[in-house]
């Protein structure tokens, strides 16, 4: 089966604290996807920030990342200009936001 399928994400940058990126769902049509937007925009946290919703089509079948990679250590990523990692003992990667309800 070959065909696109409609991530959509709510990401949030702030200046001083973790970013917020919540995987909301996939959907098989940018209209689903759109009414989840319309089902959810209401809501506490989404309300307060209605453009953090965003729409990525992918393609199934299709490999996503084509290259190799390289793992960095802190210290490398420190002697090139980038910020430490600031580092939790509850740290899971995504930050700690739980559905209400």
């Amino acid at each position: 089966m070959t065909g696109v399928v409609f991530n959509l994400w709510f990401e949030r940058e702030y200046p001083d604290r973790t970013d917020t990126e919540l995987h909301i769902g996939i959907y098989s049509s940018e209209a689903e996807a759109r009414a989840a937007i319309e089902r959810l925009s209401d809501q506490p946290g989404f309300r307060d920030f209605p453009a953090g919703f965003n729409i990525y089509p992918y393609t199934l079948n299709k490999d996503g990342w084509t290259s190799g990679f390289v793992s960095v250590s802190e210290s490398e990523m420190i002697a090139e200009g980038h910020e430490p990692y600031e580092h939790k003992e509850d740290y899971r990667h995504f930050p700690p936001i739980r559905p209400l309800g």
